[in-house]
């Protein structure tokens, strides 16, 4: 007998009933950025790799450690996405969509692949909403954009989740600051490996999670001690419309991020019902990615937010996301005029905007009702050979049991205004 295939180490499938409540979440993230006026963007799931060691950053453990990277037969180096932005500023660049109108605002969503010790929480493929705004370094831009993921994790109904918020400075003051940050780290006691990520990006290691590095770095300088004053002014603006806009957020020196590119603006969300895996998403201002792919030198901030990790935190509080099932109501037939009966029914019901569903495989009544019940509909019409001789269908409500003949020219009619479609 041959081996049953299984999906890969560090990764699941999302099946019917739990991806309506998958589906749910990813709609709730999404739908603040279409009402904002974000325009929706479909990219490669893989990319030329220097897409990702150019602009994600040869310092971080993703391109050291996590990628997916592979030659195809033409020779050529290529990566599974480890995150959406650096695709879209990609195709930003190369469709020139910043001769247009600015910003230029995108999302999209889709799966991105690291590989990682797999652990609740974290896996080797996951899904994210993605969104960016091009070509504008406004404040109140800023503030948008982080406020726009807020509003998704209020829509959900989450409360116990945190927005963390800090700078990392830009080109006018991060190389005195760097020299500042590589001095003190130098007398610290690292492994090799520390300091060889320290000598790429030091800041990468205040990012480190590990406790006996954490206890060496309470006196570190901080990036947002040593703001210029343009960029001081450009994060005073930001926390201002922030509170105009009714956010609050916890400030967090310390913040990364576990990418190279971000500048000035940088946050996390968090979520307290997870342990130690709580980011559900995050982002930042990268005014330098457009140049390092080889585009303009534009600005850009966005954010991406785990599908898979916001799903976990709305279970962690106990929500019910799922507003409607997806079938409302499911046509029972049996014999072969009252099955081209229920044919029809079905495609006029989908064509009006019900979601109907019928029995297949010529079951008999007793399976056909069970499948009816499955599907979760409210009603059910059942038509036997009997009903069609008296010209009828029966429309039951499958919740209270209640049960009325309706003439088979009204049923359309008559489920459509019962079901609300």
């Amino acid at each position: 007998m041959t081996d049953v295939l299984r999906a890969p180490k560090g990764t699941f499938d999302t099946l019917p009933p739990d991806s309506e409540r998958f589906l749910a979440v990813r709609d709730a993230l999404v739908a603040p950025l279409r009402r904002a006026g974000y325009g929706y963007v479909e990219t490669p799931v893989f990319e030329e790799t220097a897409v990702f060691s150019r602009g994600v950053g040869e310092s971080t453990d993703v391109v050291t450690k996590e990628m997916y990277t592979f030659d195809d037969r033409g020779g050529r180096s290529l990566t599974l996405r480890p995150e959406l932005t650096a695709g879209l500023v990609r195709a930003f660049i190369e469709h020139r969509l910043h001769t247009g109108a600015l910003p230029v605002k995108l999302w999209t969503v889709g799966s991105a692949f690291r590989y990682e010790r797999p652990q609740a929480g974290r896996y080797r493929h996951f899904t994210q909403v993605d969104m960016e705004a091009l070509g504008v370094d406004d404040p109140a831009l800023d503030a948008e954009v982080v406020a726009l993921g807020v509003q998704g994790f209020r829509d959900l109904g989450l409360t116990d989740f945190e927005l963390l918020l800090t700078s990392l400075g830009d080109a006018t003051c991060r190389p005195q600051y760097r020299e500042l940050l590589v001095e003190y780290l130098a007398e610290l006691d690292l492994d090799d490996d520390t300091r060889r990520r320290a000598e790429i990006n030091p800041l990468r290691v205040l990012d480190d999670k590990r406790p006996e590095v954490q206890a060496q770095l309470d006196d570190a300088p901080l990036m947002v001690d040593h703001l210029s004053d343009s960029t001081r002014a450009h994060y005073d603006a930001v926390r201002q419309h922030l509170t105009d806009l009714g956010v609050t957020w916890s400030e967090a020196p310390k913040l990364v991020r576990g990418l190279d590119y971000y500048t000035k603006t940088t946050f996390e969300f968090v979520h307290h019902g997870l342990g130690s895996q709580s980011a559900i998403g995050g982002g930042g201002r990268y005014d330098g990615l457009s140049a390092a792919l080889g585009g303009p030198d534009v600005s850009g901030i966005g954010y991406a937010v785990g599908v898979d990790r916001t799903l976990l935190a709305v279970q962690a509080e106990g929500l019910d996301v799922v507003a409607r099932t997806g079938v409302q109501v499911f046509v029972v037939h049996l014999g072969a005029e009252a099955k081209r009966v229920a044919v029809r029914l079905v495609g006029r019901l989908r064509q009006a905007g019900v979601a109907a569903d019928t029995v297949y495989g010529d079951r008999g009544l007793k399976g056909a009702m069970k499948a009816a019940d499955r599907s979760g509909a409210s009603h059910a019409v059942v038509i036997g050979e009997r009903d069609l001789a008296d010209g009828v269908g029966q429309l039951k409500d499958l919740r209270s049991g209640e049960q009325r003949a309706v003439p088979v020219g009204e049923l359309f009619e008559t489920v459509r205004a019962t079901v609300g479609g």
